[in-house]
């Protein structure tokens, strides 16, 4: 006997049914006791970047996606949604900190150190009032 079946979910969100998604053995049931953890990125409109908005538990991607619709596109305009397995994200260890340390000559890049903060620090200090001599 065939463990896939060819029936796809029918529902009332056409989206939900426009995505046909497959309704698999209902008998397995011991695959879906654990289900992976998914990272959850949105997407505002198009062309934004995408942000890590939180995580979703599914039996697979697709459903996943489904989950993640309903969490996180609800009350926000979306454009996009991204899913990806949470075992599938590589990161840093927290031990390894100093490769983040920035190098003495590149202190060019941080605009505390720009000779316009003396200016705007002397306007704050003055009470924001407009009288700064150029």
């Amino acid at each position: 006997m065939d463990k896939k079946s060819n029936q796809t979910i029918e529902s009332i969100d056409p989206r939900i049914t426009r995505a046909r998604i497959q309704t698999g053995d209902n008998t397995d049931m011991e695959g879906l006791a654990h289900f992976q953890t998914f990272e959850v990125f949105h997407q505002n409109k198009r062309g934004a970047q995408h942000k890590h908005v939180g995580i979703v538990h599914a039996p697979n991607p697709d459903m996943a996606l489904l989950y993640a619709k309903e969490q996180y596109a609800r009350r926000e305009v979306t454009a996009n949604i991204w899913v990806v397995p949470s075992s599938c994200v590589s990161a840093t260890e927290y031990s390894d900190d100093d490769i983040f340390t920035t190098a003495p000559e590149k202190i060019y890049r941080n605009p505390a150190t720009y000779k316009v903060m003396d200016r705007i620090n002397a306007f704050k200090e003055r009470g924001n009032k407009p009288t700064d001599k150029v």
